[in-house]
């Protein structure tokens, strides 16, 4: 569905609470935003995504430029207070294809720069196809980079902080450029590593081999290196597999799972299949 298609007739007025690093100074910045709205009409699950409106002018005379984030809160709201959220935000930039010229990415440096007090523009929430399963004894995979653990946060903090016994197997494989990218599980902001000695839950961290290079974070490499208890998981009926963060992650998540499926034949059909029974859920962003 392209940006164009969704409905922005409907702003929602939020106010910035708390604007918070939680990245480490030597790279790239990254924000826990919390935005307030004081709207009774205003209500999301996990795995939802709001937009963010940027006043204009912009390119081709826009009024607004609209950019979607994923809400890091659950349902509960952010702190358990029902007004308020969270979204993870990545200080975007870039490099023009002809001229080599940097530009900054519009909706990112916008957020990033708003101070507690300022007002933002939100419409939403969109999305009720990346949702956690209702049934406690479900199994979840969750397999993510960058920004892109946001929902996974949400969906965590639900089953274990309000939904309380959950006796499923939970699985988080998750990849960074370093240890300090590993958004909510570093030294700066460490909301998962409250989750690391539940009976259900793990979490696998995968980091790049060459960060000063920009090489990818690895984390197919970690699925390999665990791939009996991913494809037991994968296997059962009972699992749920949500993708989260890049679309590169996609093409390379295929090609390690076809592997362990014995060709990309037989992992197309049996992901066809997990899709159709709603037991595989994606949610990418270029």
């Amino acid at each position: 569905m392209k940006l164009t298609e969704y409905d922005i007739s409907h702003p929602y007025k939020a106010t910035v609470v708390k604007s918070e690093r939680i990245t480490d100074e030597s790279t790239d910045e990254v924000r826990h935003i919390v935005l307030n709205i004081a709207d009774a009409t205003f209500h999301f699950v996990e795995g939802q995504s709001v937009g963010v409106l940027v006043p204009g002018p912009h390119e081709f005379g826009n009024e607004y430029h609209m950019r979607l984030y994923s809400i890091a809160s659950s349902r509960q709201g952010e702190g358990s207070n029902m007004t308020e959220i969270s979204i993870c935000v990545r200080r975007c930039f870039y490099i023009d294809e002809v001229s080599g010229e940097r530009f900054p990415g519009v909706a990112s440096n916008f957020l990033c720069d708003r101070k507690p007090g300022d007002t933002v523009q939100l419409t939403g929430p969109y999305g009720r196809q990346f949702l956690p399963p209702r049934d406690n004894t479900a199994n979840m995979l969750m397999i993510g980079v960058g920004t892109g653990i946001a929902p996974f946060r949400a969906f965590i903090k639900h089953i274990y902080e309000e939904r309380k016994e959950w006796k499923g197997q939970v699985r988080l494989f998750y990849g960074a450029r370093t240890g300090m990218d590993l958004l909510y599980m570093n030294d700066k902001n460490a909301d998962l590593s409250l989750y690391y000695d539940k009976e259900t839950f793990k979490a696998f961290e995968a980091l790049s081999p060459r960060p000063a290079f920009d090489e990818p974070e690895q984390v197919e490499q970690s699925i390999k290196e665990h791939a009996q208890e991913v494809w037991t998981l994968v296997k059962d009926p009972k699992t749920y597999v949500y993708v989260s963060g890049l679309s590169r992650l996609e093409g390379r998540l295929d090609k390690t799972l076809s592997e362990m499926a014995g060709g990309e034949e037989q992992w197309k059909d049996l992901k066809k299949e997990m899709a159709a029974n709603g037991r595989w859920s994606t949610l990418f962003y270029d």
